[in-house]
């Protein structure tokens, strides 16, 4: 986790609500590297996200390891509820994470979920990282 912080979708509005605490569990989790955390209410697969996001990358907060290289999930997974996952530069991809990476990662994910400061999503919804 780390200090590398770094769709096909059609022209439907933005369907974005607010989160509250027990509505969470069941979405798929997604920290920008912004360290924002956008929040999606169906699957998805990763190429929406991806596709918006041309210079990063997503992998899954359970796949992250030290000393191993962030494992990119593939454009036609579907992103699973409940799960965390970090959308990052492609500049990381080949770097080894170290442990404060790791560290860095772990800080970001638990602020802003303990914070409920993302929004609910959508699978339609766009969004690009600026």
């Amino acid at each position: 986790m780390g200090a590398c912080l770094s769709s096909q979708s059609t022209k439907q509005s933005h369907q974005t609500r607010e989160c509250s605490k027990g509505s969470s569990a069941a979405t798929v989790k997604i920290i920008q590297a912004d360290g924002k955390l956008r929040e999606y209410k169906e699957p998805l697969q990763a190429r929406l996200i991806t596709s918006q996001n041309p210079s990063f990358f997503l992998c899954s907060s359970e796949s992250l390891s030290i000393d191993s290289c962030p494992p990119q999930v593939a454009e036609e997974e579907v992103l699973q509820a409940g799960q965390i996952y970090f959308l990052l530069p492609l500049a990381c991809a080949h770097k080894p994470l170290k442990l404060h990476d790791l560290c860095d990662l772990a800080i970001r994910a638990s602020s802003v979920i303990g914070n409920d400061g993302g929004e609910i999503l959508s699978a339609d919804s766009k969004f690009i990282l600026s």
